[in-house]
């Protein structure tokens, strides 16, 4: 049985200063940490590019005990096309809806639901409620195949299974996150160019016997067991999955990842000198 925490998921951006007012102005989320690279990442965490990149974790409060959301950033790289894996990100949270009507920033409805698209086209389902806890509730993908699915993230990958229904499965390792929800998709799933990234953390010994686990089972491994280094900060091992829809699944080690994680209040500053001074960044 795997025992894990959700950490965030990797969303990948075009447009870096439209995002941030969006995750910041609009959502109401904070920068928590801001790092810069200079060429791509050994574990494709920025995808398929091999290029100057960033990524700026950005979320209601640190991943100890938060869900929060990557963005990617490759500099030169503007647009990115949405495929139909990734469903969106469901919240919980009063503000939210008032900054939305204060800035005229679109919307639609369904039922109670405010439903908003970031400016690359990435959907969130805003409740306007007052939320305990951390405001991020549900992590939705699709899924073609829900018994495979489910197969494969509980019996091999130990999550608990929450909900059921003949379209959706709601997964968690702890009632104190933010659930994984699989809703029916009928059709191929095509993540196209846009596609991102899950990502837990797990005890190091046990990153070593969900690797063991995986291999024993022949289960798809984009990534084996890898050491990544972040400059001044601390080192994370990770492997990468990937599960019967191709979604990447990234487990890191708790150990490493506590420590790269920490909350940094010279981020959002950081972030706004990069935005400021980047030659693709709109004007």
């Amino acid at each position: 049985m795997v025992s894990a925490r959700a950490l965030h998921f990797v969303l990948k951006i075009g447009d870096r200063g439209a995002n941030i007012n969006f995750f910041r102005n609009i959502l109401g989320m904070k920068v928590l940490r801001h790092e810069e690279f200079t060429e791509g990442c050994a574990a494709s965490c920025n995808g398929p590019y091999d290029n100057r990149w960033s990524k700026t974790m950005i979320g209601y409060g640190p991943e100890s005990n938060h869900f929060v959301v990557e963005l990617t950033y490759n500099y030169g790289v503007t647009n990115y096309d949405l495929g139909n894996d990734f469903n969106g990100i469901s919240i919980k949270a009063n503000g939210i809806i008032d900054r939305v009507k204060e800035q005229n920033y679109p919307f639609t409805t369904e039922n109670d639901v405010y439903v908003l698209k970031s400016p690359d086209g990435y959907t969130f389902y805003v409740t306007d409620e007052q939320s305990s806890g951390d405001p991020v509730k549900n992590v939705v993908i699709n899924s073609n195949d829900l018994q495979k699915t489910q197969s494969y993230w509980t019996d091999l990958l130990g999550m608990q299974l929450v909900k059921q229904t003949d379209n959706e499965l709601t997964l968690t390792y702890s009632g104190e996150q933010a659930n994984l929800v699989f809703k029916k998709y009928d059709g191929p799933i095509d993540r196209k160019t846009a596609f991102g990234r899950i990502a837990f953390a797990i005890a190091f010994d046990d990153q070593t016997k969900l690797s063991d686990e995986v291999n024993k089972r022949n289960a798809k491994v984009i990534h084996p067991l890898t050491s990544l280094d972040t400059p001044g900060k601390a080192t994370v091992r990770v492997i990468i999955l990937s599960d019967p829809n191709e979604l990447e699944i990234c487990f890191v080690d708790d150990e490493g990842f506590s420590q790269l994680s920490q909350f940094d209040p010279a981020s959002d500053a950081d972030l706004n000198k990069n935005i400021a001074r980047d030659p693709f960044q709109k004007k």
